[in-house]
């Protein structure tokens, strides 16, 4: 008979493997993630009779799809890009439907527009869906296993080449209609329907390797290196502060994004050397994600500005740190004396967005820039501000006591242009 390895989110499976490893699911988790579950594929009351041990054969990893949603959008599988696929397998279905019906006086079906395939999709929650197994032999067996899809006429609107035969239960049946796009975009549908962000996505290798299918090295957690963003910054500060708010704030996405270790020797440091490292990457064959990050100060606008002027393949983004309603009246020290100024595009490097809170921060003006006609000024002792965030863990991070808010800004404004990268990257390779 073999051995099955499946991806399921509920009790609905979405990819699927015999006696090997199949695709590599991996990525979706993280080491926390491997845990014992509960298989089907074990004879839980034969072990029980016997007093045998199981060993590891319930092992998995398991994640709720709440947690999973961060990495499918990272690795490009968004509403979006499931609305491409969707389209274009409706129209390859037409396609398959008109030449089979060339001979045959009758119109084309009405299908399902992507809209209307989401919202049949997310109608129920998985957790309301029976898995109850339905024998073949069972009265009545069809119409009991198709459950309250049975008598539903929008399952004829579906794109499906062929019809449902195998199907065991109303969850295995409603798997079926809806499992026609790759796993990934069915999973974020799905996560549409906040009733089944709870449910947990599930790739069980326990069975596989107890009999002998496979090693437990072949189902290693983390996103592989093409998938990760390699993250370009002016100074090593940057570094240090978006490393620890990446792990503080969203570890669950945290191994996506790798940063060039600019401790010792490096000799990019700064806007205008950043702007040439990238020029020298845009024109290499290079495999990484990279994105460019530049402060949302002078010296980083003048250079973002001068960046965007040259064609970066699709794999190389740029972006600055993003600017704050908190940035428009900000203390600031110059020539003219103290006064409020607004620091966007000015002054705003990687500290000003930490917390600033106790007491009243100040940008000094350091320095008059002729291009743009603006100041360009410095955080006044931002190194005791790194200090503070650098020591800050995910208990007291917990507790509320540290101001997080224009941090979280720079972690979303960072993982958008990721996501955006990523279904650029998938878009150009369909």
């Amino acid at each position: 008979m073999g051995t099955e390895i499946t991806l399921e989110v509920g009790k609905l499976t979405l990819d699927w493997s015999k006696n090997s490893r199949g695709v590599d699911h991996g990525v979706l988790f993280q080491e926390r993630d491997r845990k014992r579950h509960p298989s089907d594929q074990l004879d839980y009351e034969y072990i029980a009779e016997n007093n045998e041990d199981v060993g590891d054969a319930e092992m998995a990893f398991v994640r709720s799809l709440r947690d999973v949603v961060p990495r499918l959008e990272l690795l490009g599988f968004t509403l979006q890009r499931a609305e491409r696929e969707y389209t274009n397998r409706v129209d390859a279905w037409r396609e398959e439907y008109q030449w089979e019906s060339e001979n045959e006086d009758k119109s084309t079906p009405d299908i399902m527009n992507f809209d209307e395939f989401k919202s049949f999709a997310t109608k129920h929650s998985l957790k309301d869906l029976s898995s109850d197994y339905i024998d073949y032999d069972t009265p009545n067996r069809d119409e009991l296993a198709r459950g309250r899809f049975n008598s539903d006429s929008e399952t004829q609107r579906l794109p499906s080449s062929s019809q449902w035969d195998n199907y065991y239960s109303e969850t295995s049946y409603f798997g079926q209609m809806i499992n026609i796009l790759h796993p990934y975009s069915i999973l974020r549908i799905l996560a549409v329907n906040t009733d089944n962000l709870a449910v947990d996505v599930v790739w069980q290798y326990g069975p596989l390797i107890e009999s002998g299918w496979a090693s437990e090295a072949e189902f290693t957690p983390n996103a592989r290196r093409t998938q990760t963003f390699l993250i370009a910054t002016e100074g090593n500060s940057d570094v240090r502060i978006l490393e620890h708010a990446f792990k503080l704030l969203r570890p669950e996405i945290a191994d996506f994004f790798r940063f060039i270790d600019m401790s010792s020797g490096y000799p990019f440091t700064g806007a205008s050397n950043l702007v040439q490292f990238a020029k020298g990457l845009a024109t290499i064959d290079l495999l990484n994600q990279v994105v460019v990050l530049f402060d949302n100060d002078a010296a980083g606008f003048r250079a973002y500005k001068q960046l965007l002027k040259h064609t970066l393949p699709l794999n190389i983004r740029v972006m600055m740190l993003p600017e704050l309603d908190e940035f428009h009246a900000f203390r600031t020290k110059g020539p003219q004396g103290e006064t409020y100024a607004d620091i966007n595009r000015r002054a705003a490097a990687i500290e000003c967005y930490l917390d600033t809170s106790n007491g009243e921060p100040l940008v000094v003006w350091t320095s008059y820039m002729e291009d743009l006609k603006i100041y360009q000024g410095a955080l006044d002792k931002k190194e005791e501000y790194t200090n503070a965030f650098m020591q800050q863990t995910l208990e007291t991070v917990s507790a509320g006591s540290y101001d997080l808010k224009k941090l979280n800004a720079v972690l979303d404004s960072l993982s958008t242009e990721c996501i955006s990268m990523a279904m650029g990257i998938h878009q150009e390779r369909c």
